[in-house]
């Protein structure tokens, strides 16, 4: 069963994670893939901990807003991946499966996708890790419709897949949850609701702590 003494909520920034303070451990790690997973690691070096989550914004690629996902609504992960993690080429991008170079090496080897087994909110989508976010509707059609295992998405932000990975090289199970605060595409900083999806983040774990 799980229980919030041996629980860490991973937020890449303050406001992300200020609700949450007085229920349960908050560990800011800093915004990207590798502030998330230095952070972690020594977290959980340091202090334990037995299940992960990662809480925090998104932006959603265009087909996700077609298809019922708008600014501030909840959503959590079924799986994260490494979206820009390969290679391109002329016949489009390569992943490291179509590389063949596993991510984690093993009898199941792990390419750029990572499956969640917590799910803080009813609603779920594949979320996709970027060093770059999307900034124009080309880059958004195009990140959201990748070919290749674990490279289709719906949900992007910056420090998912890393506490993903973590969380499975430590054996421990992990989620995410994230308030949609943006239309990934063309840079619209006026459209913007960082900080109602923020809170709109919190709150859900909030709810979801109470039922456990």
């Amino acid at each position: 069963m799980l229980s919030l003494d041996d629980l860490v909520v991973c937020v890449a920034t303050e406001l992300e994670g200020s609700l949450l303070r007085p229920h349960v451990r908050v560990l800011v790690t800093g915004i990207g893939a590798v502030n998330a997973a230095v952070a972690l690691t020594r977290f959980l070096e340091r202090e334990g901990a037995r299940s992960v989550i990662n809480c925090g914004i998104a932006g959603a690629y265009p087909s996700a807003f077609e298809n019922g996902l708008s600014t501030g609504t909840v959503v959590c992960a079924q799986s994260e991946c490494y979206g820009d993690l390969g290679a391109n080429s002329p016949d489009g991008f390569l992943d490291l499966q179509a590389l063949g170079f596993p991510l984690i090496a093993g009898t199941q080897p792990i390419h750029n996708q990572f499956m969640l087994g917590l799910f803080p909110a009813p609603r779920r989508a594949r979320f996709v890790t970027v060093n770059t976010c999307t900034g124009t509707d080309e880059d958004a059609r195009r990140m959201e419709t990748r070919a290749g295992v674990g490279c289709i998405g719906e949900v992007e932000s910056m420090e998912g897949a890393a506490i993903a990975h973590v969380a499975h090289l430590y054996e421990i199970p992990a989620g995410e949850i994230r308030g949609i605060s943006n239309r990934a595409g063309n840079r619209d900083r006026s459209s913007w609701r960082v900080k109602e999806a923020a809170w709109a983040a919190q709150q859900a774990l909030l709810d979801w702590f109470k039922a456990i």
